[in-house]
């Protein structure tokens, strides 16, 4: 196959992962669905733990119903014997889907795709790997950011294209593993242009709104941290619906109890995210670690009014706009932010969000999303393949 060739090429892609869950397992079935609607073969791995209706539900709406077919094994979110097990079906079964491409997401899904050189799978596929966060959200210089960013360096030597998610994971990589290998492409998560719909909160919606999961790095605690200090701004106590779910559920609702505003926090559970835009008037986003979260860039399609902290790649979502943002960990200036957005009025909020979308309809869609993995994947290809350009072009002279 010449350079030519491969770019028009009908490819063989294998996503793996460990989780079917958030924004990561969103992201891979929006690049799966558009990628089999270009006419490549997908197909995916991943937990079994995780396996279920509502995850069969989003593959089947992938044309072609994953032409390479799915697979799973039980895989840990930390290191262990299980992923020696794991793998072993994972290279059983990529020598049956003889794959050209292998693009593994977060830490864990990352290690099996750059493994894949050993699993036997024939023609040694190309081996992409997106991090979403994932071991990169660890607190620079503690031991376990140390070890996994040894681990990162390790497995980069073993990796064809990187497709990073944000430029701030991009710089985290530069910064803490630095190994220069390979393809690499900035490829932010991108949204169709349905999810431009205007979106509005119930009459006797919440104040407040809370979607993700209900984990530390969220920063759900400074939240509720903030919502006493508001008082005073506000003349009354505000209220907060926090959807989603997680372990930290338990941990959350004693910290409302001892603050006093247990009976102004309610927990709605997991649901979809534009039934939990009609919960709340203003969504919070007070993370201390985020890569590229589509609950962001969705809320900012929606205009959905927005508090969000200046972390990882959220900036990057906001652009001219991002001096709206502020410090993670701060109660006093989320509470400060917060007042000030519920006193705006209601023509200069909808002139914010406005402009917001906008700002996000022209830069963050999942056609440039995935024409921009598409370029890493050919590119890589073209790499890697030069022997056979040149061998081709001999065969073709006699």
């Amino acid at each position: 196959m010449i350079a030519r060739e491969l770019q028009t090429a009908k490819l063989r892609i294998v996503h793996v992962f460990r989780a079917p869950l958030g924004g990561l397992f969103r992201h891979v079935v929006d690049l799966a669905a558009e990628q089999a609607k270009r006419g490549h073969d997908v197909g995916m791995f991943f937990d079994s733990g995780g396996d279920g209706p509502r995850v069969r539900e989003a593959l089947d709406r992938i044309p072609g119903a994953l032409a390479l077919g799915v697979e799973t094994a039980p895989i840990r979110r930390n290191p262990g014997p299980s992923d020696v097990r794991a793998f072993a079906r994972f290279s059983r079964w990529l020598k049956v889907a003889r794959p050209d491409i292998v693009h593994g997401h977060g830490s864990k899904g990352g290690v099996f795709a750059r493994l894949a050189r050993w699993s036997g799978a024939p023609g040694d596929p190309i081996r992409a790997y997106t991090p979403h966060g994932g071991s990169f959200n660890y607190r620079p210089g503690s031991a376990i950011h140390r070890v996994y960013m040894a681990a990162e360096a390790l497995a980069a030597r073993s990796t064809d294209v990187f497709l990073f998610e944000s430029a701030y994971i991009a710089g985290r990589y530069d910064k803490f593993v630095g190994v220069e290998t390979g393809t690499r492409r900035v490829v932010a998560n991108g949204l169709s242009e349905a999810e431009f719909e205007l979106a509005r909160a119930d009459p006797g919606a919440a104040d407040l709104l809370y979607v993700g999961e209900l984990r530390a790095a969220k920063g759900i605690d400074t939240l509720l941290d903030a919502m006493p200090r508001m008082a005073q701004g506000l003349g009354r106590l505000p209220r907060a619906a926090l959807v989603g779910s997680g372990p930290d559920k338990a941990m959350l609702s004693e910290r409302a109890a001892k603050l006093g505003i247990a009976d102004r926090v309610s927990f709605p559970g997991p649901m979809p995210i534009r039934q939990a835009f009609k919960l709340g008037k203003i969504l919070v986003v007070p993370s201390r670690a985020e890569s590229m979260p589509y609950v962001v860039l969705e809320a900012a399609a929606a205009r959905v009014p927005m508090v969000a902290s200046d972390v990882g790649g959220i900036p990057e979502i906001f652009g001219p706009f991002a001096d709206w943002l502020g410090p993670s960990d701060d109660a006093d200036d989320l509470a400060r932010r917060l007042v000030a957005c519920l006193r705006h009025s209601d023509a200069k909020r909808e002139q914010m969000t406005a402009d917001l979308a906008q700002f996000v309809q022209s830069n963050f869609s999942i056609r440039n999303m995935v024409d921009a993995v598409m370029s890493g994947y050919r590119e890589a290809l073209d790499r890697r393949r030069p022997r056979e350009a040149t061998a081709f072009a001999v065969h073709s002279r006699t």
